[in-house]
């Protein structure tokens, strides 16, 4: 299944819900692109809504690092929500849940970017 990006603004926040395979190639040239954009457009709270991934292999975790420095670089704020077992375990293994803000729920995700200065 290819890579389905929706962007949707929410409270001031931009909601980047991801649906499909986050893996080498065109899906996570489109993830980066989509947040690259945003930034561009002076977007500076983001969600990414993992709910819908259904596969992340080295290549996916390596784009989520680099939206990861993008968002800090340029001064924005980034959680992650909806993370499954999966999602959770491996981001946990790598110890890149040390390094990513993450939200049980997109409600809770966007609850606390909104609230943030």
């Amino acid at each position: 299944m290819a890579l389905k990006l929706t962007v949707r603004e929410v409270d001031g926040v931009s909601v980047v819900s991801v649906d499909g395979r986050i893996g080498v190639g065109e899906e996570a040239n489109s993830l980066r692109d989509t947040v690259k954009t945003l930034l561009a457009n002076g977007k500076k709270k983001l969600v990414l809504n993992l709910q819908g991934v259904t596969l992340l292999d080295s290549a996916g975790l390596g784009t989520l690092v680099g939206v990861h420095h993008s968002v800090a670089s340029s001064g924005a704020s980034l959680r992650l929500c909806n993370l499954s077992g999966m999602l959770k375990e491996l981001l946990q293994i790598t110890r890149l849940l040390t390094v990513f803000e993450v939200s049980p729920n997109e409600a809770d995700a966007v609850r606390t970017l909104s609230q943030s200065a």
